[in-house]
């Protein structure tokens, strides 16, 4: 049986547009939809000789029973032909979804939330979902541009072969172009006239530009293969790649960025870059890590 797509479900606008995400995924891959509550007193508000959560009591069951119901209404309203199916675990919900994820295709989460995933606000939790879950995580968020392409943040390593695949798979399902965009500046690497030069003072530029060139497209060249009926837009852009990235993002219908980077990146870890995308993209950002981490 296929691994399904799970989405964190907590009723807030944010969490329901994250469920009918989902839906929409799980439909393109031809799977299951699997919702998810989690539930559990937070650990600052446990009285003293209290119960673990009991759903069954103080109207609980009533208001998770009405919060699955109203997901999966979201979910059948987009997705008519998908098989749906509930669970409702006491837990912390950044734990629940993480143990999820190993028997998923994909996890779906709002960016912001009420209830059982109120701590699941874009930060270090949603970070350490994107860095530990054992499938792609994707966040939603913003608006995404219903008519653009799959914006891929390239940068070359074998970390970001994970996010590479799922960017064409993406646009692939959706029937939409992708844009490859690769940012790179003076910082990314130092090509020396000679072994005397200081690194700080000598750089030829144009063989900079033109290695960056060259790591771009080889990132791309097996997945153009094997998508053919993909139409790539490669973009290489001098300039800071969390800004680049952000502003890429307005027209675009998803972004997927790989959970570690190095080459174009500056050496910088892609968790710092994923996490500010997670902030502030105008559009749903999907983290993706990658076997060879």
């Amino acid at each position: 049986m296929s691994a399904p797509v799970v989405v964190g479900v907590d009723g807030s606008p944010s969490g329901l547009a994250a469920v009918e995400t989902a839906a929409r995924e799980a439909g393109a891959r031809g799977v299951g939809l699997r919702l998810v509550h989690a539930f559990g007193w937070p650990g600052a508000h446990v009285p003293p000789g209290a119960p673990p959560w009991n759903p069954a009591g103080a109207g609980l069951r009533e208001m998770v029973d009405g919060t699955m119901a109203e997901a999966e209404r979201r979910a059948r309203t987009v997705a008519p032909g998908v098989e749906i199916s509930r669970e409702v675990v006491a837990g912390e919900p950044i734990m629940v979804l993480e143990i999820e994820s190993r028997t998923a295709a994909l996890v779906v989460v709002g960016s912001r939330g009420l209830g059982a995933f109120a701590a699941l606000l874009l930060g270090s939790t949603s970070a350490h979902l994107a860095a530990h879950a054992d499938c792609p995580v994707m966040v939603v968020r913003g608006t995404p541009h219903p008519e653009g392409p799959v914006l891929l943040a390239v940068d070359g390593s074998p970390a970001a072969e994970g996010a590479v695949e799922f960017a064409f798979a993406e646009a692939s399902m959706r029937g939409t172009d992708l844009v490859a965009l690769h940012v790179w500046n003076t910082r990314t690497e130092r090509v020396y006239d000679g072994a005397a030069d200081p690194p700080f003072v000598t750089y030829d530029e144009d063989r900079l530009r033109d290695e960056e060139e060259r790591v771009c497209a080889e990132s791309l060249s097996g997945m153009r293969e094997r998508h053919p009926e993909v139409t790539v837009h490669r973009r290489l852009v001098r300039g800071r790649v969390r800004a680049s990235l952000i502003e890429a993002s307005a027209e675009a219908q998803l972004l997927v960025v790989g959970a570690r980077g190095r080459g174009g990146f500056v050496g910088l870890r892609l968790g710092s870059v994923s996490q500010a995308v997670l902030h502030h993209a105008h559009c749903p950002v999907a983290v993706v890590r990658s076997g060879k981490e």
